[in-house]
């Protein structure tokens, strides 16, 4: 069983922040990714461009330099991935987390590999791994996703994409330029306002002149092998269909969080507990970083305004190793 002082939980922009603070602040430290380095960011769709600009999206100072003033999908792997290697961080991939627990002021953490210990530990797990379900009939068959990749597959295909968030904006229109046959199915009266603003006229525009199709204050009722069934307010449709895209947003893992003590407040927000001056959770020594502090409120914290997370934690941390430290000596 091998001893870190310090475990990251999540390789991800703020997981690679606090390696970086950790470091700097010459804390013996490792980063856990259950994936590649940035692993949500791989498994974002080919084609995404960012809402927020480069400079907004780094970490640490390190300058972002992209072809355009929003960078791409492609442009943040790259950026991220050359900051790991450059600063030779302390990192394991492939590597999931499956419980920490804490005994006799340690925290023990078990992985898909190996067992670690540790005195301190940061979760910044992100939201992007377990999807906002419909809960339909239908929804486990195998032509419905909740993640959409790249729109050459869904070509001459009819698709049908529920939402109408940025996610499922930018696969409408990226799929409709492809040649699919693409009907929006909108749970609001309209596109959702936090639509990136130059991508947001063009799928009005779009469904202005029925070149895609859209079904507004409207669920889906069932899903079957050849048409899904939906629900409006002129009463139940069926559309022939392909494919499903139901990009209806994702959540934090909290059953994660709820079995490592973490305290979620008792609505429907799922807020984690935490001291907003040093993120620190309920758990002693054990912090939150990243989108995960908002619960479900997955808008609410996101790259640019998290970075801020590992300086806070990482000052926190020593500062109760230099008590620890005074303590002993006197």
């Amino acid at each position: 069983m091998k001893h870190t002082d310090l475990i990251i939980i999540g390789g991800g922009p703020i997981g690679i922040a606090c390696g970086l603070a950790a470091k700097k602040k010459g804390i013996d430290y490792l980063i856990i990714e259950k994936g590649p380095i940035v692993n949500s960011l791989f498994n974002y769709p080919i084609n995404m461009q960012f809402f927020s600009s480069s400079e907004k999206l780094e970490i640490d100072d390190i300058p972002f330099i992209s072809k355009e003033a929003k960078p791409k999908r492609n442009e943040a792997l790259e950026y991220y991935r050359r900051i790991v290697t450059s600063n030779n961080l302390n990192i394991t991939l492939f590597e999931k987390v499956n419980t920490v627990k804490k005994e006799n002021g340690l925290f023990k953490i078990e992985t898909e590999k190996q067992h670690y210990t540790a005195s301190f530990v940061i979760v910044a797990t992100g939201f992007y791994d377990i999807p906002n379900t419909m809960n339909v009939p239908g929804e486990d068959l195998p032509k419905v996703s909740h993640y959409y990749k790249d729109p050459h597959f869904y070509a001459k295909q009819k698709l049908a994409v529920v939402g109408a968030s940025n996610s499922a904006v930018d696969a409408a229109l990226e799929c409709y330029r492809k040649g699919a046959d693409v009907t929006m199915i909108v749970r609001g009266h309209e596109i959702g306002k936090r639509v990136k603003y130059w991508v947001r006229p063009d799928i009005m525009n779009r469904i202005k002149e029925e070149s895609i199709k859209a079904h507004y204050n409207a669920t889906v009722k069932e899903i079957f092998e050849d048409k899904i069934s939906i629900t409006t307010p002129n009463g139940d449709i069926d559309i022939e269909n392909d494919y499903v895209l139901a990009l209806t947003g994702y959540k934090p893992n909290f059953e994660f969080l709820k079995k490592i003590g973490i305290t979620l407040s008792d609505d429907e927000k799922l807020y984690p507990e935490y001291n907003e001056e040093t993120m620190e959770s309920n758990v002693e020594n054990l912090y939150l970083a990243g989108v995960i502090c908002g619960g479900m409120d997955t808008h609410v914290w996101y790259i640019e305004n998290s970075r801020i997370h590992a300086t806070a934690i990482l000052n926190s941390i020593t500062e109760k190793q230099f008590a620890q430290t005074k303590s002993q000596t006197t």
